[in-house]
Parts: structure tokens; sequence; C-alpha cells
């Protein structure tokens, strides 16, 4: 009778255990299967691209040439959405904790989704919370300063600092951002400090050098070159091996005498973690196409922008070169005593 009883307790284990083995294979299929439907028919509404500085700057600017032929061939419109302080990492926050449905991305570079991870207390993981879309191209650095700078050349300015340190103010778009961590490596090179000036993103900071309140920037040139065009600043050196194709009268910082100083600020798009990937791979191929039209390419030349290689833009890609980045930069980054104050 107990042997009786056993066995009927295990069979009914058995069957328990194997529905609810087949119920979870079902929840799993039908996942998957809601998954791809959303993907068939994904977009059916605009898409919000989070730009995590103010409008006008070289983030916002690619964000929005690319946006529009990614909107020609989604079919939806892609909007723009600046938020912007604490370095673009409240932007970046605004998408880690968004739906993860493919109508929320987040536009950003190596300072919104890799120094900011080493310098401010996120609520949020740049890599776990974030997944990759597509690199996108990337910007080299200017060392620019307001028109009426009492130095002429990169070696000029380096000498400059040295007889008055602390004194030039240097603009950046936030602490922490691309330019404050460009103009550390500046002021370390040098061996004179900097007295930092932040803004909510590059394109205030430049309005101000324009005006001649702040005396430089280590900026990107897509926010430089139109002002170099119209004669409201200065250009000393380009922290990059090579000249800008469209700026080549700007000597790079080794032909300068400062051969140490090279860094580019690249950029890339990320959606929320656990968006489906047939919707990652969708925005991928939007966004490879538009970097692969020539009229995108021609606007995006004009700023010194350059396209990563064509094995470069998938995600995995990106993946791989944010996470190489992260290795890289946070060692220097707490070496310097960057912080977010």
């Amino acid at each position: 009778m107990t042997l009786r009883r056993t066995s009927a307790a295990l069979r009914m284990r058995r069957n328990v255990l194997a529905a609810a083995v087949f119920a979870a294979g079902v929840l799993i299929a039908s996942a998957l299967a809601h998954g791809i439907a959303d993907a068939q028919t994904y977009p059916v509404r605009p898409i919000t691209v989070v730009v995590p500085f103010a409008a006008g700057g070289p983030t916002d600017v690619l964000a929005r040439v690319l946006g529009e032929r990614i909107r020609a061939d989604l079919g939806q419109p892609v909007l723009i959405e600046n938020v912007t302080g604490a370095g673009g990492s409240i932007g970046v926050g605004r998408v880690a904790t968004a739906a993860p449905d493919g109508y929320t991305i987040s536009a950003g570079h190596f300072g919104t989704h890799v120094a900011n991870g080493a310098i401010y207390p996120l609520k949020y993981d740049l890599v776990r919370d974030l997944d990759p879309v597509a690199r996108l191209p990337s910007n080299p650095m200017l060392v620019v300063t307001r028109k009426d700078f009492p130095a002429a050349s990169l070696m000029e300015l380096v000498a400059w600092l040295r007889a008055n340190p602390g004194k030039a103010t240097a603009g950046t778009a936030g602490a922490g951002s691309g330019s404050h961590i460009a103009g550390a490596f500046l002021a370390n090179l040098v061996g004179a400090p900097l007295a930092f000036v932040p803004y909510r993103g590059t394109a205030p900071a430049m309005q101000d050098l324009v005006a001649g309140q702040i005396d430089l920037i280590v900026d990107q040139a897509a926010n430089s070159l139109p002002q170099l065009r119209q004669g409201s600043i200065k250009a000393l050196a380009v922290a990059a091996a090579m000249r800008l194709a469209t700026a080549p009268e700007i000597p790079t910082s080794a032909e300068a005498g400062l051969p140490g100083l090279q860094m580019e600020l690249w950029n890339g798009m990320w959606v929320p973690h656990g968006t489906p990937r047939p919707i990652v791979d969708k925005l991928n191929a939007a966004v490879v196409k538009a970097l692969a039209d020539p009229a995108v390419r021609e606007r995006l030349a004009t700023l010194g922008l350059a396209g990563p290689p064509a094995d470069q833009r998938s995600p995995e890609a990106l993946r791989a070169f944010q996470r190489s980045e992260i290795e890289k930069w946070w060692p220097i980054i707490k070496a310097a005593h960057i912080t977010a104050e």
C-alpha cells in the first residue's frame, strides 16, 4: 500500500514538473513570437533619440543628420529630445530606464558611455542596462581659443599656460565630459592647471568662447569648424595623427610640438537592455544605410566626422569597443582625480 502511494506521488510530481516545463516553453515561444511580430511591424509610431546635451552641439547635430535619413528608411518621424545635465548622465539614464521597445534611443559618445562611469555615481550600469545598436562616426578634438587670445600657435599656448598656471579658463560640456577629459589631458601634458568652466553641452561653451568669456576649449571638430570658418575663434592644433581633410590648414598636435596630445570622441547609439534583437537589427540596418548615403557622408565630412570601418558598425563591435575603452580610460580618469564636482 505504501509503495503504491509513493509511486502515485512520484507520478504526480513528474506530471506537475512536465506541466511546468511545458508552460515555460509556451511562455518562451510566445515571447519570441511576440518579439518577432513586434519587429515585423516596428516602428508604428515616432522614435525618440535622446541627446544628453544642449541643442546645436556636435552630438545633437550628428543625431539630427542621421535621424532624418533613418526617418526616410523606417517611415516614422525621428524626434530629438535634448536632456541635459551632469555631463550627459541624466539623458543616458532617461534611456536606461525606458521601455525596451525600440522607441527610445540613446545617442552618446566616449564621455557619456565610458567616462561617466568612472566619474558619476550612476544609478544604472553603462554596459548591463543598455544594449548597443551601432557605432557612429568619430570626431577629432581641436585646441581652439578665443580670437584675441595671446597665443598664435600650440607651443605659444603651452608657454603661456606654464607662465600663468591656473589662469586660463577652459570650457567643457560638463564635468567629466569629453572636452573636460581632453582639457585635463592637455593640462597634464603641459604641466600647468586649467580653470575649467562646465556648461550643459559644448554649444553654449562655444557661444561664450566666441564672446570672449572663456579662453579655450579642447573641442570636437564638428562643433568648432563652423566658427573657425567664420573667423570667430582660432584653432591651434588637431589632436589626431592626421590633419582634417576639411581643414587641412590646422596642424596636428605632433606637427605643432605636442605629439602626446591625441584624442577623438567616438559616437554610438544604444537602446534599453532587453530590446528585442530583431528590433535592434532593424535599427542597426537603418543606421548603417544612413552612414552609406552619399549626402549624409558629405554632410558629416564637412563637420570633420569620419565614419567607422564597415566591420565596426555592428552591435557586437560597439559592445567590444566600449568595453575596451572602459578598461583603458577608467584607470586614467581615476588617477587624474576627475570628479563631478
